[in-house]
């Protein structure tokens, strides 16, 4: 995600539609303060939103929401700190994703399965998954998070620079890797041109950051792999077709770094830097997270109607490929000194309409979490960067994270066990085989720490 967050249009038309929202649930008590800690939004238009959320909440019940609002980094300091040490707001966010699954795990955080049972028959079913957490210690799943957003990773494209190339976007393949190694024929057509700089595939090879494990992930399912971790919280390492779908995402991306088709600087990437190649036009296409890619430049009419947004290829064998989604809500952590609150303003923020318009003021760089909100309004289909990005990322087929069903996941990411097999082949001269190999030991000894138990 590109990080600057001041780059999008202003809008006090659209900020203004959120105090004349849906009816919200109001706690019949005496009024009382919930402490919130919010992160800081994308767009200036999103804070302003939230804060009129608050206040139209505030005026509805009596009660009152001392809230927060900080920078996305210095937040999750914050609120790892604050958990660490116990001394925890009523409410918080999951940022990063997986650390509803991690906090949930760690007995940290108060069951919400109530708020969720508000929306329950809205929600997706990957959303309702990535808000059913297992607790080691009641050795049970429930309802930790109250998803409000959802997020998947489509491609985005420079058609001009296909054109360039001789092309037409109509040319690209329907199939995977024919899919990707369409955009390395784009970059040998253009380097003949005398574009010495431009390169064909944008993907994040790097050992830091979320891109890198979202990419891996995508590339893993696409080939078959997406048994790994099951919902039981199980790893299936054992079954041949996963090992060699892990052993194809490592290859694929890593040969198309070694043959000149990634930018040599992929490698030590952040998660904002493939953002800024592609709006440098040094790479034609890009497998990211969300729309900001488009966004961040709205203003510019020109570029923004240049680019092409598009879902997933299909598989090899010509089949959908699942896009693997990440949710975002609020959490309750243990020690909270006013639950009930809390939970009554989550309660009215997961409401369709209230989640749905404050995701429009952020020109829909983030999907909702329910379908409803997008069949009953047009204006996700109006423009085509978000059509496709709502046909692929919200009413295509999904599935949650694995960190989800067993946050040992969340450790593989963290400790980026794929991004390190990809430079093992990259830059060790380790093959595929080899690089997979050492990662499958590596996943095994973190799962062994995080036995799935029932009672």
């Amino acid at each position: 995600m590109r990080l600057t967050r001041r780059s999008v249009l202003r809008s006090s038309a659209a900020i203004a539609t959120v105090g004349a929202l849906g009816r919200p649930y109001i706690a019949n008590a005496e009024a009382k303060t919930a402490e919130l800690w919010w992160i800081q939004g994308f767009a200036q238009e999103e804070d302003i939103a939230f804060k009129q959320i608050v206040e139209d909440y505030q005026k509805a019940s009596g009660n009152t929401i001392d809230y927060t609002i900080s920078p996305y980094a210095a937040m999750r300091e914050k609120t790892v700190s604050a958990i660490t040490a116990g001394l925890v707001p009523d409410l918080i966010q999951n940022s990063p994703v997986e650390m509803n699954a991690i906090w949930a795990w760690n007995d940290k955080l108060v069951d919400i399965s109530d708020v969720v049972a508000t929306q329950k028959d809205q929600y997706t079913e990957s959303a309702l998954q990535s808000a059913y957490s297992y607790n080691s210690v009641t050795k049970r799943r429930s309802y930790y998070l109250a998803p409000y957003i959802q997020a998947s990773l489509p491609n985005h494209i420079w058609r001009p620079l296909v054109e360039k190339a001789g092309y037409k976007m109509e040319d690209i393949p329907k199939t995977w890797d024919a899919y990707y190694d369409f955009f390395k024929d784009v970059q040998k057509k253009l380097r003949a041109q005398g574009m010495r700089n431009v390169y064909g595939l944008g993907f994040q090879l790097t050992t830091q950051g979320n891109d890198p494990n979202n990419v891996f992930n995508y590339f893993m399912i696409a080939y078959g792999g997406g048994n790994i971790v099951t919902p039981d919280g199980k790893l299936h390492l054992e079954d041949p077709q996963v090992r060699e779908a892990v052993i194809k995402a490592i290859e694929y991306p890593a040969t198309a770094y070694k043959e000149g088709f990634v930018p040599s600087s992929a490698i030590n990437w952040n998660d904002a830097d493939d953002n800024n190649a592609f709006h440098a036009k040094q790479i034609v296409m890009d497998l990211d997270g969300t729309i900001s890619t488009e966004v961040a430049i709205i203003k510019e009419k020109h570029d923004y109607d240049d680019i092409v947004v598009q879902g997933l290829p299909l598989s090899n064998e010509g089949k959908p490929v699942t896009s693997q989604v990440t949710h975002g809500g609020g959490m309750i952590p243990k020690g909270a000194k006013n639950i009930e609150v809390a939970k009554d303003f989550l309660k009215y923020l997961i409401q369709p309409k209230i989640a749905g318009e404050y995701l429009k003021i952020g020109l829909g760089r983030n999907l909702p979490a329910m379908v409803s909100v997008v069949k009953s309004d047009d204006w996700w289909f109006a423009d085509p960067h978000r059509k496709a990005y709502v046909e692929q990322g919200l009413l295509g087929p999904t599935s949650p994270d694995f960190f989800v069903f067993n946050p040992a996941w969340a450790e593989v990411r963290n400790q980026h066990v794929f991004g390190a097999a990809w430079a093992d082949v990259m830059k060790n001269g380790m093959t595929p085989q080899a690089a997979a190999e050492k990662a499958f030991k590596w996943v095994e000894a973190i799962f062994a720490k995080y036995p799935i138990e029932t009672t």
